[in-house]
């Protein structure tokens, strides 16, 4: 009797993890799937705000700090507005804090991981692009490092050949940029996505259609 006690009730307990593992991996397929598909400030605002309180109720996933840190830092770019003349900090900072302050949850459960890298970098360049003038020489570093860490890590990741492309792309010449690299960067991110395989569901996949896109304004 009481090892059929001790079956049920180990089964129940199984039964209830796996629910609640199927629960989550659905609730996240969704919202990770809305990130691609939402292109507006309060769309961004709200889906980083549901992944943080998905991760404050698993808070030994990675994915969800992650996802909330790189869907906050979106809608500073998205509130930059094509701008980059300086005068936002005020505005783009708190953002900044936002999702920094999200990503140290996520590296905290995920050492030494390309994508968390990926996004101290974009992270990085919103402060810059606050206020380019007087900010390069501090974040521009900041910036390259996260970058060449990622790359470190995982240089088959196509996101890291995306950023760079784009730093080329709004680079001006005069310090650096061309356009004409930036199209093979593009080129070659697109290579590594056609090869990339991530190891989870959940891993990050952006990125392909924000390349296509920059390769077109290449041409």
């Amino acid at each position: 009797m009481k090892t059929i006690l001790f079956s049920l009730v180990l089964f129940l307990i199984t039964f209830s993890a796996f629910s609640q593992s199927e629960k989550y991996s659905s609730t996240m397929k969704d919202r990770v799937a809305a990130v691609d598909t939402t292109n507006s400030v309060s769309g961004l605002n709200e889906l980083a705000a549901a992944f943080e309180r998905i991760a404050d109720a698993e808070k030994n996933q990675w994915h969800p700090y992650y996802y909330a840190a790189y869907t906050k830092v979106l809608t500073g770019y998205l509130m930059m507005d094509g701008g980059m003349n300086g005068g936002l900090a005020s505005t783009l900072d708190p953002i900044a804090d936002k999702a920094e302050q999200l990503l140290n949850k996520s590296e905290a459960l995920s050492k030494d991981n390309s994508e968390i890298f990926i996004v101290k970098k974009m992270i990085a360049s919103l402060r810059m692009m606050a206020d380019p003038m007087s900010r390069y020489m501090q974040y521009g570093p900041v910036a390259a490092e996260a970058l060449e860490t990622a790359k470190r890590l995982n240089s088959e990741n196509p996101r890291i050949y995306l950023l760079l492309g784009q730093d080329k792309f709004y680079t001006p010449e005069q310090f650096g940029g061309s356009k004409s690299e930036a199209k093979k960067l593009f080129e070659y991110a697109l290579q590594k996505f056609d090869a990339f395989n991530p190891k989870h569901s959940l891993d990050p996949a952006w990125g392909r259609t924000t390349t296509q896109y920059f390769l077109s304004q290449t041409k």
